[in-house]
């Protein structure tokens, strides 16, 4: 094997000289294992072969197209990627990190991307690990020593130049046996991978004629350095008819032949995939839409087995078959309320809109949050309420009425934990409203986070939240001006069913969502089964 193999010289060198040693070990020695070991990975691993890479553009896109809907940033810049290969004969290029939530088809693209290629595939989970020698191997001084990830997968790949995945690169962790997370830094980097060395090979590998793609859920979590080192492209969570053509164009098909079914057997129209999308899932990708479509065609198959020939999938059926509705399609507007805010908010199921409510009850002046609010929205509520203290002549507020009452924020749904810097717009109005007893409109939801001195931030996730405000219903959103280019990746018809406001201050969103400026308005106090003037109190 070793003549058979082409190899560089000082491999060869190595090579030769653990034949000598391995030729020249007693019998039954313990180091005999080791060296051999260690021999047939040298054998085993990719030093010169190559598999000859696919540069036709238009083959790649219909491969790239053929199992996956949208992900246009991604298929883009793949496209690009093999543009500049064929125009310049180099392999090397940017590391890929695709970052966005859970069954959006962050792994299976990255198979596609090898597919189009023509190169070798592999992956390797990353989640979880916390050794430092998952990475880089033990040293071949310990019992038992194995080379690390990136070794084995080469080896596995048997080229030297596949598509490497590591998935779930957010998900590494650290403990006493070392940092996994700073041992990938040399994987990952361009001007160092071509000599990588594993403690197990003792070798500088080289690394950079593959082609490396990482994947994330939440890049916040990615250490910064490591993060440092790759190009991030977002994933977005799916819109609602782009679920509807992925059921119908791709997960529909799989699962009636999964099940042994014929097209003409179960026909399931739009209509029906809307209610299963609607009613029976609630997340970003379609894995849950998947699970529910595979439970549609079991049920059609004990039908077929009963000597049923076809069967048309109604909204009676779904219910027959899947019990009612998991959820509900979204309640009409409440009536314009004191002290009840609708905000939006990203979660890692898309976007969801978030009702604020407030309310001034007498007391001493302490702030009280509910709702299992985390740190962020703490704070922000925490700085609203100084905003509105600080500003209490122009809102016509009786300071001293801040100081006899006692004010609570709270988020409905406490169950659910919520954290994240985007409510503080939300609760500045919720709060302005409960005191000054001006109704804010139901109609019009907001986000944003707020400073002391009312100026507006900027926020993320704009397209899943103006995607949960179309589907509350809500026909008007206040956004940060500063996302106002954010807009560009929002799809034409989002934004064609929303009248948008842009606010710098809490003074351009108080005067879109309150029924009133409260400036010049006769100060109102709002409490439980009350409404009366500052004065009518006092008195």
């Amino acid at each position: 094997r070793a003549e058979e193999k082409s190899m560089p010289a000082e491999v060869r060198k190595v090579l030769n000289k653990q034949f000598d040693r391995f030729a020249s070990l007693p019998n039954g020695s313990h180091e005999a294992p080791m060296t051999q070991a260690y021999i047939e990975l040298i054998l085993d691993l990719p030093w010169t072969e190559e598999t000859v890479d696919n540069l036709d553009l238009v083959h790649a896109r219909q491969v790239l197209d053929r199992d996956h809907f949208g992900m246009d940033k991604v298929k883009t810049r793949i496209i690009e990627t093999l543009a500049v290969q064929r125009l310049t004969n180099n392999p090397q290029g940017q590391i890929l990190c695709l970052v966005g939530p859970p069954g959006v088809g962050k792994t299976s693209i990255v198979r596609g991307i090898a597919e189009a290629m023509g190169r070798k595939f592999v992956r390797m989970s990353l989640g979880g690990v916390r050794d430092e020698a998952e990475v880089r191997g033990h040293r071949r001084t310990y019992i038992g020593a194995q080379p690390g990830r990136v070794i084995e997968a080469m080896r596995k790949s048997g080229s030297i130049n596949p598509v490497l995945l590591f998935d779930e690169i957010d998900k590494l962790s650290s403990d006493m046996r070392g940092d996994p997370s700073s041992a990938m830094l040399e994987v990952l980097d361009s001007a160092q991978n071509f000599s990588f060395t594993d403690h197990f090979l003792e070798l500088p590998y080289d690394l950079s004629h593959a082609m490396m793609i990482t994947t994330a859920n939440d890049a916040s979590s990615i250490p910064r350095p490591l993060l440092d080192r790759m190009e991030l492209i977002e994933v977005p969570s799916y819109l609602f008819d782009e679920k509807i053509e992925i059921a119908r164009c791709h997960l529909l098909p799989k699962q009636l032949e999964k099940h042994g079914l014929k097209k003409g057997n179960l026909r399931v129209p739009d209509a029906a995939l809307s209610t299963l999308i609607g009613g029976y899932t609630r997340e970003a990708g379609v894995r849950e839409l998947e699970r529910v479509i595979a439970s549609v065609c079991r049920k059609a198959a004990c039908e077929m087995a009963d000597g049923k020939a076809r069967i048309t999938l109604t909204d009676a059926r779904i219910t027959e078959w899947l019990g009612p509705q998991k959820f509900k399609k979204a309640e009409p507007l409440r009536p314009d309320t004191v002290g009840v805010v609708t905000g939006l908010a990203w979660t890692s199921v898309g976007g969801e809109t978030l009702e604020v409510e407030s309310a001034a009850v007498p007391g001493k002046g302490v702030l009280q949050l509910t709702g299992q609010l985390g740190d962020v929205m703490q704070e922000s509520a925490k700085a609203a309420m100084t905003y509105v203290r600080a500003n209490t002549a122009r809102f016509g507020i009786d300071p001293s009425f801040l100081e006899t009452l006692d004010l609570h924020i709270h988020v409905p749904e406490g169950a659910v934990p919520k954290d994240g810097p985007s409510a503080g717009v939300a609760m500045a109005t919720a709060l302005v409203s409960a005191l000054t007893g001006i109704p804010v409109k139901s109609s019009v939801a907001m986000t944003g986070e707020v400073t002391l001195r009312g100026r507006v931030l900027p926020i993320g996730g704009l397209r899943e939240k103006l995607l949960a405000a179309v589907r509350a219903g809500v026909d008007r959103v206040v956004l940060p001006k500063a996302n106002r280019e954010d807009l560009f990746d929002v799809p034409a018809d989002i934004k064609g069913a929303l009248k948008i406001d842009y606010a710098e201050t809490v003074d351009d969103v108080l005067n879109v969502a309150l029924t009133m400026h409260p400036h010049g308005a006769e100060p109102r106090l709002n409490l439980p089964g009350l409404d009366m003037t500052h004065e009518a109190v006092r008195h």
